[in-house]
């Protein structure tokens, strides 16, 4: 039987191992999502609002390597912009289907609900497209080519591609072509590729001392085997940026810390700093990837190696993949016995004489909750600055929206993180401040049977805007006291463990209960107002080079 519109679409998905769809229903998309729902090789997942299905969906790419999310048009495209645009800037293949008036809607230019009842249907596509890799109009007769055309874009860009739906052509049988041509991949250019990786492999060869920082887009674009390979086979230690963290294991005997400018962990900025050549793997030097813009590595010594181009220094050559790079540069490069610093966390837990919670106690005590393959989740600002430094055991993934930064990403990106990877534990570490514009999203936990540990730190406002503004008292830092233990019940979560702690022994034993495992925990940890970590400070007093006055 052919397969319709949506049908076809849906299907290759599936071969793409996307089995759950998020999104929010909508009247423009009911062909989407009843193709969802009366099909067999998807799961739908009703977000309480599409912004928070796009976060959904991007934590879900994150830990499956692609996503997908359906909105209606208009009104619910434009909720989940945000969300798409987090995934655009971190390298997250996202499909976003969006379902659109009929063909014949549009075409006569009709004032219908979900428009600026101007008559225009291509405005919100135009938006959709400038935070998209590719885009398509789905019809019967390009769905097939069109459809492989923007999973190949996806998949090579790791970025998000628009596929709008019109009402009509949704449900219309997909018209098979006589002949489909696949989509060309990239392939390097073969003497540029021979140029740069006999240019690495000199400026390695004239370097006595030498380290790597593998970067995220390695990760993204699935090559962490090859880039591991390349670290065992030349014996190179490694050190990791903040948005890097954990893409390799932290517990490898090559991995000498995190790496941040002049903030953080001066024993590894000397370490990267003082070697004769640093050999960068996909990392990006952003602001908070560099101890804002405070990293000193001379451009000489640099050696970059990027999605599709290699710089040596100030060569460069265009047309060179990462994919086509790394196999050949790692057959030809010698083993050699390397001092490696050993990678420090955060220490023990340090109480406060008077039994509040601080972060010298709390983050080391986060670091010795954390276990094998868990999946951590950390919210935009200073919990994921206090817990960038805590050192992870094996498998274990870390998790934080480090260049995009939009707060409230966390709680809906752990849903979906814990759909995709239901078997693995999941941690949620959010401030209350972020907290506020996506709670609601907890109850899909309680809804899909999940058991996350989450844990919600309350210092009574936005402390990272107190640290980073002029005035930090402010009101605009201020915000509406909640009773955070009793979310879990009000939205469905029944049978959780709930509790609101303000001392470290309370936390302890909070942890200790959460730890069991026979349920899911949700954790209100009360801190003074300006209980910082250590980055967290630092990056507060460093507003000069973070702001570039």
């Amino acid at each position: 039987m052919t397969k319709s519109v949506i049908e076809h679409v849906l299907s290759r998905l599936a071969d793409l191992g996307i089995t759950d769809i998020f999104g929010v229903a909508g009247d423009f998309a009911f062909p989407i999502e009843d193709a969802v729902c009366d099909g067999n090789t998807q799961r739908w997942i009703g977000n309480c609002n599409e912004l928070n299905a796009a976060y959904a969906a991007d934590g879900y790419a994150r830990i499956k390597g692609a996503a997908a999310l359906s909105t209606t048009f208009g009104v619910g495209e434009l909720s989940a912009i945000n969300g798409i645009a987090g995934s655009y800037a971190e390298n997250l293949p996202v499909f976003h289907l969006v379902g659109m008036p009929a063909s014949g809607v549009q075409k006569s230019g009709r004032q219908v609900h979900h428009t600026l009842g101007d008559g225009n249907f291509s405005l919100f596509c135009e938006l959709g497209q400038r935070l998209s890799c590719a885009y398509a109009i789905m019809t019967p007769e390009n769905c097939v080519a069109e459809t492989e055309r923007l999973i190949a874009a996806a998949l090579r860009e790791r970025r998000p591609v628009y596929m709008g739906f019109p009402f009509d052509y949704a449900t219309q049988p997909v018209q098979m072509p006589e002949h489909l041509t696949a989509p060309a991949q990239p392939v390097s250019d073969k003497t540029a590729l021979t140029e740069a990786v006999a240019a690495i492999r000199a400026k390695l060869s004239d370097s006595p001392s030498a380290c790597i920082l593998p970067g995220m887009l390695a990760a993204r674009s699935g090559l962490i085997d090859d880039v591991q390979a390349l670290i065992h086979r030349t014996g190179l230690p490694y050190a990791t940026m903040f948005m890097d963290k954990a893409i390799i294991s932290e517990s490898d005997p090559h991995y000498a810390g995190m790496y941040n400018g002049q903030l953080m962990n001066p024993q590894v900025r000397e370490f990267v700093e003082n070697s004769d050549c640093v050999l960068g793997i996909g990392a990006v030097m952003t602001d908070f990837n560099t101890g804002s813009f405070t990293a000193d590595i001379a451009p000489e010594k640099l050696i970059s190696i990027m999605a599709d181009h290699v710089r040596v220094g100030v060569a460069i050559w265009q047309n060179v993949y990462m994919q086509d790079l790394l196999p050949a540069l790692i057959a030809g490069l010698p083993h050699r016995e390397c001092h490696i610093p050993a990678a420090t966390g955060l220490g023990k837990p340090v109480a406060d004489a008077s039994g509040n919670i601080t972060p010298p106690y709390l983050y080391p005590r986060f670091e010795q909750l954390f276990r094998k393959d868990d999946i951590i989740i950390a919210e935009t600002g200073t919990v994921s600055m206090g817990l960038g430094f805590a050192l992870l055991p094996e498998g274990a993934q870390f998790h934080n929206q480090t260049l995009w930064g939009s707060i409230g990403w966390a709680t809906p990106a752990a849903v979906g993180a814990a759909i995709a990877a239901p078997d693995h534990r999941l941690i949620l570490i959010t401030g209350e401040g972020s907290h506020q514009l996506t709670a609601q999203e907890i109850s899909q936990f309680g809804r899909f049977g999940l058991k996350p540990l989450i844990f919600v730190l309350n210092n009574d406002g936005y402390l990272i805007e107190r640290l980073l503004c002029k005035d930090p008292e402010a009101v605009y830092n201020d915000l509406p006291q909640w009773r955070y233990a009793q979310l879990p019940q009000a939205l469905g979560c029944d049978n959780w463990y709930c509790r609101r702690v303000t001392t470290c022994t309370e936390l302890d034993e909070a942890i200790r209960e959460a730890e069991t495992g026979d349920r899911a925990a949700y954790i209100e940890i009360i801190t003074e107002r300006y209980a910082a970590s250590d980055l967290a400070k630092k990056l507060g007093e460093s507003v000069a080079t973070l702001y570039s006055f």
